[in-house]
């Protein structure tokens, strides 16, 4: 024999001379349900390590000076284009009136025709006013006020929309442009005439500071009068048709940054309580109907800063902030979204508010208690509120490459072990039972 070594003494898995071992079928039926069972539960072990969830992570949001993108898409079936002005304003003091890049009009045809779209062009109505048939030397006239800053020709109003951004810099209502000589030339009151029972959709995108704020789509040029924010309401109060507008909308689609993608938003619900992208923009395909021109529409929204990493996402440092500073000249729709999958966007809840510009109370929905005030703008408003708070979804595997060989490994171990005790256990009785016979 072979001198033992010195680690014989430690050995815990003692072995068996091959002639006391005894095979049984019971065994090898067992033998083989064992191992349909390891392959089962392994099968089900890496299945569970290659699955990726979504795990949310709600932290500070201390990002500073950053932007966001609003995108919208509504329609006004009884107002049309001509009429309608979109301006943003916030917190900080900046104001943006008359919003035109990255958005687009849609006009509409009337409902009783339908409501079909007619024609699709920029926020710009006057295409057609070159006025390059002109004497070169003509120079229009502002009507007392001053010439716009973006007029052709410097000092002059050649245009009728020239005479209505220098009406606007002064706080003057403009109205249908009677005894004006530009836009008489133009035919801009016969073209308004002509858009009366059309209707508009909105659509597009626009950047805004990441602060307090709001948006409004109003009726008529905006302007400023000391520190008020009014529109010019003559045009759409004033209709010679007699057939009134009114601010009855549809907003189909409303969202704060990238739209998510569906892959995401699958991973974030589960069977019995699926998750859509309606979870993160909550506006869409909302109605509202009115036949009172003077009525008011407000939407408050509080907006949540969202991430979303994809898995094996690593944190960019210093260059995150430098991205953002380029972010801001790239084309409306490309910001927030990284080149390594990531996404932040921004989703937010929503509560309303309508009022009849006349006052008055809301007895006819039997809350006589609930009374409105006087005045006010007609339109659409969004008050956005920025939380202090950001949510993180961050896709994760359920478990590590370290705790997959664990689970095998216990998979395989407690499956042998319960599998050894049945086999004890089934030859044991039936040994006892051939004793029994035998007797």
């Amino acid at each position: 024999m072979p001198a033992k070594s010195r680690f014989t003494r430690l050995d815990a898995f003692t072995k068996t001379v091959e002639d006391a071992r005894i095979r049984t079928t019971s065994g090898g039926v067992v033998t083989i349900a064992s191992l349909l069972i390891v392959f089962y539960l392994v099968w089900g072990e890496w299945s569970d390590y290659r699955r990726v969830i979504v795990h949310p992570e709600l932290i500070v949001d201390k990002g500073r000076g950053e932007r966001m993108e609003i995108h919208l898409n509504v329609s006004f079936p009884k107002i049309p284009c001509e009429l309608l002005t979109l301006d943003v304003m916030d917190v900080s003091g900046e104001q943006q009136t008359g919003v035109k890049d990255g958005l687009s009009k849609v006009q509409l045809a009337p409902l009783n025709q339908g409501g079909h779209p007619l024609d699709i062009t920029a926020l710009n109505l006057h295409a057609e006013e070159a006025a390059s048939h002109l004497d070169p030397n003509y120079c229009g006239n502002c009507y007392g006020a001053v010439a716009p800053p973006t007029a052709s020709k410097s000092g002059c109003c050649n245009t009728c929309e020239e005479v209505r951004e220098a009406y606007a810099s002064v706080s003057w209502a403009f109205g249908r442009g009677e005894n004006v000589e530009q836009c008489e030339r133009e035919h801009y009151s016969e073209k308004l005439d002509a858009q009366r029972g059309q209707g508009c959709r909105i659509e597009g995108g626009f950047r805004v500071n990441k602060v307090i704020g709001n948006f409004h789509i109003a009726p008529g040029r905006s302007f400023s009068n000391g520190a008020m924010h009014v529109h010019d309401l003559n045009n759409y109060l004033d209709t010679p048709d007699g057939q009134p507008h009114t601010f009855t909308h549809q907003i189909h689609h409303l969202r704060f940054g990238p739209q998510v993608p569906e892959s995401v938003t699958q991973r974030l619900g589960t069977r019995s309580m699926p998750w859509t992208n309606h979870h993160l923009n909550p506006l869409d395909q909302t109605e509202q109907l009115t036949d009172d021109p003077a009525f008011n529409y407000m939407y408050f929204v509080k907006v949540v800063s969202t991430s979303y990493l994809p898995l094996g996402w690593q944190s960019k440092g210093a260059l995150g902030a430098q991205d953002e500073l380029l972010s801001d000249i790239l084309p409306v729709g490309s910001h927030g979204r990284g080149e390594d999958g990531s996404l932040e966007t921004h989703q937010y809840s929503v509560t309303s508010h309508k009022r009849s510009l006349s006052g008055g109370s809301d007895s006819q929905e039997g809350h006589k208690e609930r009374l409105h005030a006087r005045g006010g703008i007609p339109g659409v408003f969004f008050s956005y509120d920025i939380s202090p708070m950001k949510v993180i979804n961050r896709e994760e595997r359920t478990k590590t490459f370290a705790g997959f060989l664990t689970g095998v490994c216990a998979v395989i171990g407690g499956t042998l072990t319960v599998a050894a005790a049945i086999d004890r256990g089934v030859y044991e009785g039936a040994t006892r039972i051939k004793k029994l016979h035998q007797r």
